[in-house]
Order: structure tokens, then sequence, then C-alpha cells
């Protein structure tokens, strides 16, 4: 028989992870690397997660409709923001496109997954729908930071809208293709082995897997194609 419940891991034993990575670090300072940007980052990740940890199980417990309407809006404008930080142009205007693609995308995929496929009820249940949406907005923002970044090089290389528009978003789709060809075979991704992990049927977790990967898939496409669409040039 196997427990399905997930064990809670204590800070003593959290901290033996860590072990692999200060070989990492060692193996920088061995070989006379910069340390200062890794340990930045392994500083920012815990801080982050710890409170984000603490966050999100108070957004949880308050069970609070316009809480979880106004952390989506957040996410949102958030991965809008940085999925221009790769594109040179002007920063105000490409803003607004990426925030429209986002929304668009997001939260049309959201509506479909939560209310057709899970059936969520009530809709804001936050235990389920911000996960989903960290998802569904992470790939937005990284379609619309690939594409957009080849579509701009395009242009500037005197590439017709349409051609810098096609060679763009082709662009933008490579990850979730591979990530498509990959599942299963070469990885096992988050969800599916959180599940795993936690005692679930692994049958059962593939479902949740596919429902994930069309649901990434769609939402990296939707918001490319959108924001390529908003980026078309004015004539005259």
């Amino acid at each position: 028989m196997i427990d399905k419940t997930l064990a809670i891991i204590e800070l003593p034993r959290l901290a033996l992870a860590f072990i692999p990575v200060l070989v990492v670090l060692f193996i920088q300072f061995n070989w006379s690397l910069p340390q200062k940007r890794t340990l930045h980052a392994l500083i920012r990740m815990l801080v982050q997660l710890l409170l984000v940890g603490f966050f999100l199980g108070y957004i949880f417990e308050s069970n609070s409709a316009w809480l979880v309407l106004v952390l989506l809006i957040i996410m949102v404008l958030f991965s809008s923001w940085i999925a221009l930080n790769n594109i040179g142009a002007p920063k105000r205007q490409l803003f607004q496109r990426a925030v429209l693609s986002i929304s668009l995308s997001g939260f049309l995929t959201l509506f479909i997954i939560s209310q057709g496929v899970l059936q969520l009820s009530p809709w804001y249940h936050a235990q389920t729908l911000i996960p989903l949406a960290g998802m569904v907005f992470a790939s937005s923002m990284n379609s619309i930071s690939l594409s957009g970044e080849r579509f701009y090089a395009e242009l500037a290389n005197k590439v017709s809208y349409e051609q810098a528009r096609n060679t763009a978003f082709q662009a933008s789709m490579i990850p979730n293709v591979n990530a498509l060809l990959a599942v299963g075979i070469v990885s096992l991704p988050g969800m599916m082995t959180g599940q795993i992990l936690s005692g679930i049927s692994p049958f059962i977790a593939a479902r949740y897997q596919i429902m994930v990967m069309c649901m990434i898939f769609a939402s990296a496409g939707i918001s490319s194609a959108y924001f390529l669409y908003l980026s078309k040039p004015k004539k005259g």
C-alpha cells in the first residue's frame, strides 16, 4: 500500500539538499570563477520561495475571489514586463501589447481548463487556479519574449512583416514543440512527478500532465500570435 500523504520536509533535512549545491560553489571557487551572481541567485531563491509560500498560504485560507483576481492581474503585469527584457524596441507601447496578449491567451486558456476540464467550484479556488495561472502566464511570457526579440531583429534586416512574423512565431514555438516531443521519454514534468510522489496513479497523473502540456502550448501560441499581430507596422 502506497502512503498518499506527501512527507513534510523538516528544515534540517531540507538543508541536505544544499550539499550538491555546495559542490558546485566549490568548483566555481576552485576554478577561480565568479561566485557573487550564483550566491545572489541562491539567496534570492530562498527568500522568494519562503515569502511566496507564506503569502499563498494566506490566500488559500482567505478564500476570497477578489484577492485571487488581484493576484492574477499582478501576475499578468509582471510577466508582461519581464517578457520585454530582451526586445530592442520602445517598452511603453510593447508593454501594452504584451499585457493584451498575455491576458487574452492566459484568461481564455484558464477559463477552458478550470471550467471545462477541471470544473472548479468555486471558479476562484486558489489552490488550483493560481498554480495553473503561473504556468500559463510564464509560458506566454517566454513565448512573447522569444517572438518579440526575433521579430524586431528580422524587421531591422528589412524583412517584410509577413516573413518576420512567421519566422518569429516559429522561433517562439520551438521550446514548446520540443517539450511535446520529449515529455514522457526524455523528461518527466513537474506536475506529473509531484503527483506520483504523492501516491497518485501514474496513469491519472499522465492525464493531468496532458492537460498541462495542452494548456502551456496553447497559451504560448495564442499570446505570441496576438503579440505579433498587434506589432504589425502601420502603413504610411
